[in-house]
This record gives structure tokens, sequence and C-alpha cells, in this order.
């Protein structure tokens, strides 16, 4: 029986690998279900499992199933495809040869267009059966043995040491050096790694070309940067080691630092990724070009690798993965490598996930993924290959799930076998992956024992020599260079005071061209009303102005002076509490407006970024973005103050710490709208309390300079946040900068100012001292507050006529500022009566903070006036919120001023 394969209707097309035909029977299709199932289900009969001996669960009955007999086929039909005439059972093991061997490929939940390119790579091109060449052989096999060589010799000479080796997972080496070499074949410029810390230093020392001294050097607790240069720096553990490098002469790699809170570093990678690929489009061409429907970016290439447990288990892999394919997010596809030791710490696989598969996460962006065995060094090359050819063609994710296995421990000085007896027997009666390779090679032909023996050797003998020069190595810091080479690490003495004021005409021009829309675009009426006609109108009658419109000129002003702006976040387009409307939208076509940049044809863009519902990748991501040039001003504000919760991580090892442990620079901005307006506990306070914990202001002894971990504010009025914004870009460093934000203050008239605030000469002032109506000789009392509590001090201080009674302002927090605060301190010297008056409980919000710091710096002993230690920032009940609110005000007045 001779069965012709068919070409089928549109709706049925299958198998289009055969030749056309318009007759279609039984046989036929029987084939085309039968092609269909090994395609789907081959992957779970595949040989990716170093473990050969090792039951799984991937192996089902009806995967066993999927043979010729099962669809009614005879195995010695006769089947014609193209030109070639052969049986059904030679094209079935063929199909099996290419479905379930070393590589298994799961594709077929992919749209069709995907589908039918793996089918036509994988049956038409063989690309799976596809031999490497010799010379290629020989690269893969050096950096396999140097990668073991590297780790036995540590092992060797610092036995007491948690390096997190690569042994048993040195194929990973195979798939970068894959990568490395192809990558600027396809047009990539510039790779980001992220990598925890699993064979890290073996990539660093090998592949990236990374000092072996300076590793050395930190395995002795040497420091990895110039202490002298920087003196605050607490360098961080040897895992966490990175670099950037130039590779050939046409590739740059950046291997980003790692954070021990796993999966941490991804969306960062991404974030920075895109940041990169806009810097080389330019900001003219970047957002046709990144935020097309069908976007491909054949320069950049975000690498994303993973643990199997952390990428089954932490949720924040889900959240970037979530930003892969959408505008202002998405970097043309990240190419991702589980590194699948099948066991998270002491936790075997099976309870590590509720899954088949660590990978099966990839499947809810619709992400096709190879599993692979990392036995087969080749087989690694092959699939990363295929990875990145779909990478590039199509400009989406896909992943490469490396299944391997972890020799030792967690690290090393753990004993795994008190918990994984049975896998630890295997692995321990196992040959090496370095040394299963070099002997295939040497029985192929390839190469000598002489030659494996001389790959050792010489690098036992680099090693030997670097470990010699360890200690006389001078380290030197991977970062102020390049795009930062005009940045400098932050003054250690003083606080310094910026002049960030500008010409009255050019804060109107700006203003008035941020009212201006095309004469088609249709404004939503109750918007031109209130923001265009009424915005236009203040910046041309030179009347006060509300806090968006100082952040509009802020931005707009940064713009003008050629630097970029990036506010992302839930509905900040819009704003949370409706105020801002930095972008508008037609209200016929829904066409997107940003009207700052039209100011002028060699400004900077604004990118206005509303955010999916997520915190904490893309707080990460705004991280990273801002980590790739100090012209990017990189805002992230949150919907409420307590949402920056869900990114605690990014907060602590990232945002706060990044210049301490990694001399990263960043400036972003964190925006958390704070203030107890009866909300409720979740959207009343900012957790200032926990920031100013984190930050490294001095208690005691000399006073804080600029260089502080990064800088806290609490700004009151509309000027002040305008200078504050403009403050973050002017200085030749950056620091974070986290802003305790309002809400209700955003409208209120008290709050606003004036263009007379922001012309030359003005800046933004660390302490606001009393008003100039109070008398000093008749003050009693002195109240210090920072936020939106002045607002209601003050009022009802005005309202009892209580000249007696002064109000300070404390606009920053950190680097405390004890010289102004001292200025402002200074008419009130015969005052015996000082008190801190904050809305917060007694054990939350700045009172801890600047109670200790008053009192050693100023000699100034303060009482407190707040609501007592809360168990939550705020209570739920109106009224009750209404008496306390009522109680903590009247306790300030309640003597009688005489």
């Amino acid at each position: 029986m001779i069965l012709r394969v068919t070409k089928l209707s549109r709706r049925r097309q299958i198998l289009r690998a055969f030749s056309s035909d318009t007759r279609i029977n039984a046989d036929d299709c029987r084939l085309q279900l039968l092609a269909d199932q090994i395609r789907r289900h081959g992957h779970l009969r595949a040989r990716i499992n170093p473990f050969e001996n090792v039951k799984t669960t991937l192996h089902t009955a009806s995967a066993e199933k999927i043979t010729p007999e099962e669809f009614g086929l005879p195995r010695n039909g006769l089947l014609e495809y193209g030109e070639q005439t052969g049986t059904i059972d030679e094209w079935y093991k063929r199909m099996l040869a290419t479905y379930t061997g070393h590589v298994g490929v799961e594709f077929m939940h992919l749209e069709r267009e995907r589908r039918d390119w793996f089918i036509r790579m994988l049956e038409r091109e063989s690309f799976l059966s596809a031999k490497p060449l010799q010379p290629f052989q020989k690269q893969v096999c050096k950096a396999l043995l140097e990668s073991q060589t590297f780790d036995q010799f540590v092992a060797t000479k610092f036995a007491t040491t948690k390096r997190y080796g690569g042994e048993g997972a040195e194929s990973m080496n195979a798939f970068f050096l894959q990568l490395f070499l192809q990558a600027p074949i396809c047009g990539i410029t510039d790779i980001v790694i992220g990598s925890p810390h699993r064979g890290r230093l073996n990539l660093l020392t090998g592949l990236l070309q990374f000092p072996a001294e300076t590793v050395f050097r930190k395995m002795r607790g040497l420091p990895e940067y110039e202490t002298s240069k920087f003196p605050k720096a607490s360098g961080d553990v040897l895992s966490h080691l990175f670099t950037s490098v130039s590779l050939q002469s046409d590739l740059r790699v950046s291997l980003l630092p790692n954070p021990s809170h796993l999966e941490a570093i991804s969306p960062v990678v991404v974030g920075k990724a895109r940041a990169r690929l806009q810097q080389l489009l330019g900001n003219n061409s970047y957002s046709q070009v990144c935020d097309a429907p069908r976007h491909t970016n054949p320069w950049v290439l975000a690498v994303q690798v993973h643990g199997d447990a952390s990428f089954a288990g932490q949720g924040v892999v889900m959240e970037t993965l979530l930003l892969s394919r959408l505008p202002h997010f998405k970097t043309g596809g990240s190419l991702h490598l589980i590194v699948n030791n099948q066991v998270g710490y002491t936790t075997p696989t099976a309870l590590g996930k509720s899954s088949r598969y660590n990978s099966d996460t990839m499947k809810a962006v619709d992400a096709p993924v190879l599993h692979v065995n990392g036995d087969h060094p080749e087989a690694v090359c092959v699939a990363t290959q295929l990875a990145l050819n779909y990478r590039q063609h199509f400009g989406e994710d896909i992943l490469v799930d490396m299944w391997c296995f972890r020799r030792w421990g967690h690290n090393e000085m753990d004993d795994p076998t008190f918990t994984n007896p049975i896998m630890y027997r295997e692995i321990h009666a196992r040959q090496s992956v370095p040394d299963m390779y070099a002997q295939k090679l040497q029985d192929e032909g390839v190469l000598s024992k002489d030659e494996v023996t001389a790959i050792v050797l010489e690098h036992n003998a680099r090693l030997a020599e670097s470990l010699a020069k360890a200690d006389s190595y001078e380290s030197r810091s991977q970062t102020l260079k390049g795009r930062w080479k005009n940045i400098v690490p932050a003054p250690l003495e003083g606080l310094m005071r910026f002049d960030t004021g500008l010409p009255i005409e050019l804060l109107q021009y700006i203003g008035l061209k941020s009212t201006e829309v095309p004469p088609n675009f249709a404004v939503h009426p109750h918007l031109q009303k209130v923001v265009i006609a009424e915005r236009a109108k203040r910046f041309t009658e030179g009347k006060r102005f509300d806090w968006a419109m100082a952040e509009l000129l802020s931005f707009g002003s940064l713009l003008y002076q050629g630097y970029n702006v990036r506010i992302s976040g839930q509905d900040v387009g819009r704003g949370t509490f409706s105020h801002r409307h930095a972008m508008l939208f037609d209200n016929e076509t829904e066409e997107r407006l940003i009207t700052l940049n039209s100011l002028r044809p060699d400004q900077g863009q604004l990118e206005v970024v509303n955010s999916p519902l997520s915190e904490e990748a893309v707080m990460s991501f705004e991280y990273g973005f801002s980590l790739e040039s100090p012209n990017n001003l990189v805002i992230w504000e949150a919907q409420f103050g307590d949402f920056h919760n869900s990114a605690q991580v990014v907060l602590d090892t990232l945002v706060t710490s990044g210049e301490r442990k990694w001399l990263l620079q960043s400036g972003i901005v964190i925006l958390l709208p704070h203030g107890f307006d009866g909300a409720g506990s979740e959207h009343s306070s900012s957790r200032i309390e926990r920031f100013l914990q984190i930050c490294d202001s001095n208690e005691k002894g000399v006073p804080d300079s600029e260089d502080v971990n990064f800088r806290f504010a609490n700004p009151t009025t509309a000027a002040q946040y305008f200078h504050l914004i403009r403050r973050q870009m002017l200085p030749n460093f950056r620091k974070p900068l986290i802003v305790a934000s309002p809400k209700t203050v955003l409208r209120l008239p008290e709050a606003s100012s004036t263009l007379a605030d922001m012309a030359p000469g003005t800046s933004f002032q660390p302490v606001l001292g009393a008003i100039d109506c109070v008398d000093p000789k008749s003050v009693k009392k002195v109240v210090l507050v920072s936020g939106k509590h002045y607002f209601t001090l003050e009022a009802k201080r005005r309202e009892l006529s209580r000249n007696d009674i002064a109000i300070i302002r404390l606009e920053q927090l950190c680097p405390f500022p004890v010289a102004d605060l001292a200025d402002a301190l200074r008419p009130f010297r015969h005052v015996k009566n000082f008190v801190w008056a904050q809305e917060e409980g007694r054990n939350m919000g700045p009172w801890t903070f600047v109670a200790t710091r008053i009192k050693n710096f100023l000699n100034i002993e303060m009482s407190y006036c707040g609501r007592e230690s809360l168990g939550t920032p705020a209570t739920g009940v109106g009224e009750k919120h209404k008496a306390e609110a009522a109680a903590i005000v009247d306790s300030i007045f309640m003597d009688s001023g005489k």
C-alpha cells in the first residue's frame, strides 16, 4: 500500500513537509494525526534526563502508545514524500529520532506560524541532527574542561569556600559559548545576562575573561574594589561578582550583579536591555520599533538564567514574563536558560512544583521550551542555536531547560546524602560531563589524550599564576565607565545646594507647550476645561499652580535640556488621583498624545508607561533601566504608598543598597503617595519608618554628606517638588530618591507655588522655617513636622491666632539637614518647648529617626505628639479616624499660650 501524503486544506494542514495533492483519504488523515501526536508528545519520551535509571513522571503510558499501529497504519506501508519513497516505519523512526532524542521540544501549544517554523526547522532542515565541525567541538571541550579545572583548583586551594561550582552543570558553558559565537552573526551587538550563583564563577573566569586574581582575592577576604576611592562601599559576596566585557570586537556582554534573592535580577536584565535598545535606536525611532505589534530586536539580547526550583517557585518570574510582550517593556524576546539540577537546595523536584516541568510557566505567554540533556554538550549547543534563531525571527521569549545535576550540595559544605541519598549515590558514581565529552572526542579522533591533558595543565598553570598574584593585584571597579564616565562618587563632606531654578520665560514656554494639542485632536470636554484651558490660563497670567503643573515643568525643563524622562507605574498617565494627565487620549479615536514631546527638535523624550498590575517586576525593570545611562530620569510611582510592600526585595537588595554593594549608581525616583485621610490601613502610610531604618544617615558624630545610600524627601509645596525632580539630574553623581508624595495635598491651594518660586537662584530647601508672620520673640513652642500634617497644624494655628507657636517643616529626612535645621531654629534659641508632631503612630513615621538626631546634633530634647504605637498604620473606622486626628491636633494647642 502506498500512502500518498497530501497537502490538507488551510484548516487541517498539519504536515507541511510532504508533497501536495487535492485528494484526502483515511490513511492520510491518520498519518497526519500520528505526526501531530509525535510532535505534541515526543518530548515526554525524549532522553533529556541524565539519570536514565531514575523513574520520572514524564514517560506517560499515552506517550508510549504513539505508534503506527495505534493509528491503524501498517509499518511496511509505502510512503511518498517529495521525490522520496520509503516505508511508514522508516518515516516513523526518523520522526522519533527528531522528537525523542536528547532534545525535547514543546511547541505545539503555539500559534500556527510558529508551529510551522519549528516543523520546518526540525523535520525538513533536520536541525537537531546537524553535526558540529571539529574546531567547534574542540572549543566546547576546552570550555568544559577549563570549567572543571577551575572547580577542582579552588576545591584544593580554598577547601572551605562556598563557590557554588558548576560541577554537573558544565554544559551551561556550551550554551554560552554557542551564544557568544553566534550572536554577532545574528546581528546582536549587546548581551545583558542575569545569572544566579550556580556556575557563576566558572562563567566569569572562563568565557567572560574576568580576572581570576580578583576572585582569589575575594576568597582570601580582600575587597574587589578600590577602598580608598569608595570608603563607604560594603562590597558583596563571592558569588555576586559581575562584569562587562567586549568579546571579539563586535559583542559587548554585561553580566549583572546577583542578589541572593533568587530571580530578583531577571526583570533588571530586561529593563537594562530595553534601555540599551532605546539608546541604540535614538529618541526619534525607538517607540515605533520597540513597540510595534511584530517587534524583533536583532541588536540587544536579554539572557535570563534560572534555577529549576526558583523558576517554578518565585512569583517575580511570572511578573517578568508578563512584561515580555507589553509596549514600553518588551525587548524583542529574552533567551532563558534553566540550569535544572532537579533539586532545590534539599527539596526534590517533585515537591517543588505542581506542574510536569519546572518550565511550564512559559506556557502562560505562549513561549516554546527546549528540554535538553546536559550530559550532551553538543545537544545543548544545538538547542541554544535553535532558541536563538527563534528569538531573532519572532522577537519573543524562548527557554532552554538544561537537565543536569549538582555534584555536591547546595554549596560545597553541604552533604546532600542526608536528604537525597539515592540521587547522590548515582551522581557520585558518574563520570563528569567534561570527562565524558573529552572521551567521546578522543574516540572520534577529534582530540588526542595528550591534547586533553594539555588543556587541563595549561589552565591549572594560569590559575596558579593568578593565585600567586592575587595579594598584590589591584582590583578595579567595573562601574563609572562608558556613558557613566562623567559621573563621580558623591562628595563625602557637607550637603550641596544646587541652583535648579530656570528663567520664568522658559518655564512659561514649557508650560504653554504642555497645553498645545493638534487642531484635529479631540480632547475630552472636561479635560479641555480643567486641564488644557485652566493650565494655559495659569501659565499665561502667572497665577499659582498645583503639584501636577510643577511636575510638568520639571519634566519639560529636563526634556528641554536633553535628558530623557520615563515615568512608570499603575495609571501614571492620568495619575491615581486624576491629577497628572501627562498623556491625553483622543475622545474619538483613543490616539495617545504626550504634549511635552513637542517642545523642540533636539529635546529628550518623555515616556509615560501605564504598567500592568505588578510592583516587584516593574520596579526592578525601572531600576535596570536607570542603570543604563545617567541621562535617563526614571520614575516609578505606586498607586498608594504601601504598595511598595510587594516590591520590598527590590528596595532592599537593589535600590537602596546597589551602590554600596556594587558601586552602581542609580538616579531612580520612587514616588509613594502618603498621608492619613481616613482611607484605612492599606492606603494611608508609605511606611516612612522602614526607609529611614535602612538609610545610612549618621545618627551622631559627623553630619550627613551627600554620600548617603539614598535620599528621602517629604515635600509640601509644588515648587519644592519641582526642585527635587530637577536636582536628580543636575549633579555629577546619582542617588536614588524616595518621595513620600501627596494625595490630598495635590490640589491644596496652600501647597501651590508661583513661577517666582522656580526662578533662577531658587533651589530645593531641605528645611522650611516658620512663616514670616510669626514674631520669633513671641514664640514659646516650636513644632517640627514633616509632610502633609503641616497644613492641618498651620490651619489650626491661624484659626486660634497662636502666634506663640512656630511650625518648622523638614522637607528632607535623608541626608539629615543638620545645618539647615540649625539655621531655621536659630531665631528660637530662647524656646524651651520643642515638639515633634506627626500623623503616624509612635512606632512609625519619622519620630524615632529625627528625635535622636536632633538630640545628638542640636542638643534639643523634643516631646512627641502623634498617635500612640499601632499594630496597623491606620484605622478603618471613619469616626475613629476623625477623633484621633482631632486629638493629636488639639494636643499641640491645648495650653493657653499665655
